[in-house]
């Protein structure tokens, strides 16, 4: 019998992506203002170049362990009680604008002085574009009350925690909060879903694990021997790792708990 729900955060509640290319499209329309660039072309250079440079510093091994994207990279402060997110803090500021630089080199345009307005910029439009999926709301409105719910989370926490201040509804339906940069180790490192489990008080097989990610939330999850529910809103393939339930989205799984009582 189901008792717990656990969630992942981005691109399972939050529409992480979408914040990030409404940020991008923002801050290159400015490019396309001064220099007529084309606003997509920057934005997969920029993407492109940030990903390559993210890999070139140090904390590249703690930020895969800890699940932080290079996009991430690009808005976070990382302001939090550790050796190693304080050298990330003191990274970011210059992988920002040398990712933005790089970017307009790229198409031509020799302005470090601009590119360094960009990557301010950036992180500003970032903030002011959180999206939620138009069914989350209703889902945990539903679920509210009738299970534990806890809300698991790859990240720095002052980045993760920035997300929930600028979507305040979200927080207030979880029993507990879990963020990787807080805990140690990140998804899909089966101890953090262990530690999860044991803040609920419950069996592996008497949770739930709902996430879009196969390689962090359902890998993780079936590592820990909790059932695993994939969101799979755009029908891609699950090839090496395999969810125990599949759905297209989040109200189905009301559907699913009917079954399983």
């Amino acid at each position: 019998m189901v008792k717990a729900i656990i969630f992942d955060l981005d691109d399972t509640l939050l529409w992480d992506q979408r914040s990030v290319k409404e940020a991008f499209a923002a801050t290159c329309e400015a490019a396309r203002e001064k220099y007529d660039l084309d606003p997509e072309r920057l934005e997969e250079v920029v993407r492109m170049e940030a990903a390559k440079l993210y890999q070139s510093y140090e904390t590249y091994a703690f930020t895969q362990m800890i699940g932080i994207n290079p996009f991430e990279g690009l808005w976070g402060n990382f302001l939090d009680e550790s050796d190693d997110f304080r050298q990330l803090a003191k990274v970011v500021p210059g992988y920002r604008k040398e990712a933005w630089v790089k970017g307009l080199k790229a198409l031509g345009i020799d302005d470090p002085e601009f590119g360094a307005d960009l990557a301010e910029r950036f992180p500003k439009e970032r903030r002011q574009h959180p999206f939620i999926y138009e069914d989350t709301f209703e889902l945990l409105d539903s679920l509210q009350g009738r299970y534990q719910l806890l809300l698991l989370t790859n990240g720095s926490p002052d980045l993760q925690m920035t997300k929930l201040e600028i979507t305040p509804e979200i927080a207030p339906y979880f029993d507990h909060v879990v963020i990787s940069g807080a805990f140690g180790k990140g998804k899909p490192d089966p101890s953090i879903f262990e530690h999860a489990l044991s803040l609920l008080g419950v069996t592996a097989d008497e949770a739930l694990m709902v996430g879009d990610n196969l390689m962090t939330d359902i890998l993780g999850a079936n590592r820990a021997g909790i059932p695993s529910v994939w969101v799979n809103r755009h029908e891609r393939i699950a090839e090496e790792v395999k969810p125990v339930y599949e759905i297209k989205k989040l109200l189905q799984l009301n559907e699913l708990l009917q079954r399983l009582q």
